[in-house]
């Protein structure tokens, strides 16, 4: 009985402290409202705030929410920008490397307008026959060390700043056991790079990060200490990106720590703002000069970097290039689309600057043949080209390699969280806050890039054998047609026709 009476006792002074506690939240909870409401109702900043203390403040919380209820629940699988949930899927299934197959029907609309569609062949050609690998050569008797290259498809610019060091480290080990290369982006060239024996084209931005001297300008000594490196395989100059075209890299301060900060040869924790253009390139005249200069320090392949906006420079590149003789020519020219680019921007440039890969690249394509130049230059595709269809147009447009940044990062596991640019990306893949960091596993993740490589690349021999060729490389215009209408499409040889070069119109006359 006792026994029985001291039970009573704790449980009721159990439930007087439950009680007290109660009481003690609640008064702290409507203190707390009540500070929040005088702090709405008096500060002039937030209307909604101001005119709706404390449940005003549920509209940015919902707002900000909105953003990941709308990407799982409400999006549908094919309508999501910039990446829709059944693109993202293929590579997240592809890197994982489990099945990707589907059932009961596309989901994809097979009727609206500037979509493609791949004409198969009546005889398709035997899975056997798959030759996927060849070799071709940029720079080839051009340069002292021309770039002997492996894939189609590749790794596009991501700096080391932008990107954290275990994604650097996933992208770098994965690209080098892919057999495919790597670009630093316009941050440098860090010891992760190195570590990893891939190839690497270095891109040289117009910071110069990483070959500048003290005042800014490039450096003859650093870019001939970096092309000893026998991972360094090209030098890419880029004039502007897809995500801010018109507008140099941005990195902002709390990213650059002391690492960066020496690899870049800037100051450490102060935003890297790059110029928004080269100055010493003001000109076609200046850009091939500087090609020359780079070229002639490192004996690498040289190319450039761009997002078309306004054309009519590519007919003076050309002009130029053949009064001064083709050795003068870029090795390659690397083109970015509008829509591309994992770098932070302002919307409206984002939004409404340069044309996108669809309209810029059969242009390009289209005046180095007209100019005889196709052969001495090879095009580059870059922006939104994640799968094997897109990878595969380019392809059928003329384009000779494929590079892909936001692909390569679902393939580490991003979410398209929108949030690159704040060091706050949940998956640790562009920020350097260490506790985010740490579940990004990259000897786990560099497996995952070898798994996208490896699918990337035998998805494109399933379509090339479906069109009747045997390997991706021989793609040309008339084995797809672009959607006019509901009911109708066009081949692409039709849509956009070959050039005949200045050779071919000669022998045609004669």
């Amino acid at each position: 009985m006792a026994l029985s009476n001291d039970v009573m006792e704790v449980t009721l002074d159990v439930l007087d402290f439950l009680a007290v506690l109660f009481v003690f939240s609640l008064g702290c909870i409507i203190l707390a409202v009540i500070i929040i409401y005088v702090i709405d109702r008096f500060q002039s900043t937030h209307t909604i705030r101001r005119n709706y203390p404390v449940i005003g403040r549920f509209r940015y919380f919902f707002e900000h929410m909105g953003e990941f209820f709308r990407q799982y629940f409400f999006a549908m699988d094919r309508e999501e920008l910039p990446f829709n949930r059944a693109d993202r899927s293929w590579v997240y299934r592809a890197a994982k490397n489990i099945e990707r197959n589907i059932a009961f029907g596309s989901t994809r609309s097979l009727t609206p307008s500037g979509g493609v569609i791949f004409l198969n062949s009546l005889f398709p050609v035997l899975d056997n026959k798959a030759n996927y690998r060849g070799v071709s050569w940029i720079g080839e008797g051009f340069c002292t060390e021309p770039f002997k290259v492996h894939s189609v498809f590749n790794l596009s610019g991501m700096s080391y700043g932008a990107l954290s060091k275990p994604a650097v480290k996933a992208l770098a080990k994965g690209a080098k056991d892919a057999g495919i290369w790597m670009n630093t982006g316009e941050g440098g060239v860090s010891s992760y790079h190195l570590k990893s024996g891939c190839d690497l084209v270095v891109q040289i931005g117009t910071a110069k990060y990483g070959v500048r001297d003290e005042s800014g300008a490039l450096c003859a000594a650093k870019l001939q200490r970096l092309a000893k490196l026998k991972q360094v395989k090209m030098f890419e100059i880029k004039l502007s990106q897809g995500a801010k075209p018109g507008k140099g890299g941005i990195l902002p301060a709390d990213k650059v720590n002391a690492e960066i900060a020496a690899i870049r040869g800037i100051p450490e924790g102060e935003a890297s703002i790059s110029p928004n253009a080269h100055p010493e390139i003001r000109s076609i005249a200046d850009l091939l000069d500087m090609i020359d200069v780079v070229r002639t320090a490192t004996g690498k392949p040289v190319g450039c970097k761009f997002v078309l906006g306004e054309s009519g420079w590519i007919d003076d590149l050309c002009k130029e290039i053949l009064h001064r003789g083709e050795h003068s020519a870029p090795d390659f020219m690397t083109l970015d689309s509008a829509d591309g680019g994992t770098g932070a921007a302002p919307q409206t440039l984002m939004d409404y600057v340069g044309l996108p890969i669809q309209e810029s690249l059969p242009v390009l394509v289209d005046k180095l043949s007209e100019y005889g130049l196709k052969k001495r230059i090879k095009i580059i595709a870059s922006g939104k080209l994640l799968t094997p269809s897109s990878v595969a147009w380019a392809l059928c447009m003329g384009a000779d390699y494929i590079v892909s940044a936001r692909g390569f990062m679902f393939s580490l596991g991003c979410i398209q969280a929108l949030q690159c640019n704040k060091n706050t990306c949940p998956t640790g893949i562009t920020t350097h806050n260490t506790k985010l960091q740490r579940g990004l596993n990259w000897k786990l993740k560099s497996k995952r890039v070898v798994n996208y490589v490896a699918n990337m690349q035998k998805e494109l021999e399933i379509l090339a054998h479906s069109c009747g060729i045997e390997t991706p490389r021989e793609f040309k215009r008339e084995h797809a047609h672009i959607i006019i209408d509901a009911r109708t499409s066009k081949s692409m040889a039709e849509l956009y026709p070959y050039k005949q070069t200045k050779e071919e119109l000669i022998k045609i006359i004669e």
